[in-house]
């Protein structure tokens, strides 16, 4: 099979088909090597060789309409919890949250996976046509390569996009799951309703080493910009805090430079980031892989569209494994943690659950 992506930007009624038929696409072993590259490309959380950077170079590219028509509106997934799963969990939140406590860390991200076996596959292109209807406020990816294998995601989180002058980019922490009576809750939130959702203090504070993560990283690369927010935004049956940073580089050259810096941030890894990225790797117990990293078409010349690999599931024939995470501070507690985690994967989980229920 040909190395391929689709890609549907938010709200946007049509989706992009970019194939790419001569070769295999290119692996890059370092994010400061897309300085000046072109096409798509799919990053990883921590590229290695045996999951490098890549970025195809397709010689096929068309747009396609695809049906509004109705979609499944969220539902809360009553599925059993998997024990053996939620007991690694604690385990490994023991570890990382006794770094916290020892001041090793001021932020860290723990995730996890959870692999479905279904007893026959689901056509990938008809799930991610699925996610577009059901997610019109999220990018949604369907890319495939002999190298990674096929992956489906769909995320609120922008890490860089532009046309070559204006650039924007984003941090977006802290997660609450919406209840029965916010469904409606919609982007931007009708008057009144953002005023109803009350954050907590650790997510607050979680946000804010995102966002001022990201200051840092502008200023070191000349940038000059401005931030709004931080505000409450929706993706999918959960709300997020966000800001949006907006600003000019003085050379768009190196724009891998920038990603570099930029990747993986607080919102995925941790503070200090080469620390906390170092100690998931070594103590997380399935391998991030793509999720977490970074995925969409680059241009300096032309337009970026580059989001962070979240709400992510791998799908190698009859079997889709799910990934999520989330930010732990000093006072988190395992207990929510994992509810978010749970509640993160009902993204990806809830398009399998309308393909195999009746």
């Amino acid at each position: 099979m040909n190395s391929f992506a689709l890609y549907r930007l938010p709200h946007f009624h049509h989706y992009i088909k970019v194939v790419q038929h001569g070769g295999q696409p290119l692996e890059l072993s370092s994010v400061a090597d897309l300085n000046g590259r072109k096409g798509f490309v799919l990053a990883p959380f921590s590229p290695t060789p045996s999951h490098p950077i890549l970025l195809l170079q397709p010689d096929e590219v068309e747009q396609i309409e695809f049906p509004i028509g109705t979609h499944n509106p969220y539902k809360h997934l009553e599925n059993a919890e998997n024990e053996e799963d939620k007991k690694r969990y604690a385990t490994i939140f023991e570890r990382f949250h006794e770094q916290l406590e020892h001041g090793n860390f001021r932020k860290i991200v723990l995730a996890r996976s959870s692999e479905i076996n279904l007893q026959s596959s689901l056509p990938a292109e008809e799930l991610f046509i699925q996610a577009c209807q059901r997610y019109p406020h999220m990018m949604v990816v369907l890319v495939y390569t002999p190298k990674s294998d096929m992956w489906l995601m769909a995320t609120p989180e922008i890490l860089l996009k532009g046309d070559g002058l204006e650039w924007h980019t984003m941090a977006l922490a802290g997660t609450m799951q919406l209840d029965a009576s916010q469904m409606d809750f919609d982007n931007p939130p009708h008057p009144g309703e953002a005023e109803q959702i009350r954050w907590s203090q650790k997510n607050i504070q979680e946000q804010r080493y995102v966002a001022r993560y990201i200051e840092d990283c502008l200023r070191k690369h000349g940038a000059e910009f401005n931030e709004e927010g931080p505000y409450t935004t929706r993706a999918a049956n959960l709300v997020h805090l966000r800001s949006n940073f907006h600003f000019r580089l003085p050379q768009t050259k190196k724009l891998g430079e920038l990603l570099d810096s930029l990747h993986p941030t607080p919102a995925v890894c941790g503070i200090p980031k080469d620390i906390c990225r170092q100690f998931i790797i070594d103590h997380e117990a399935h391998p991030r892989g793509y999720y977490s990293g970074f995925v969409g078409p680059i241009d300096t010349q032309g337009e970026t569209h580059l989001y962070v690999s979240l709400r992510c599931m791998q799908i190698q024939n009859n079997q889709y494994r799910l990934y999520a995470g989330g930010g732990l501070l000093a006072d988190s507690i395992c207990e929510q943690e994992w509810k978010e985690t749970e509640a993160k994967m009902d993204t990806m989980k809830g398009l399998l659950y309308d393909n195999t229920t009746e």
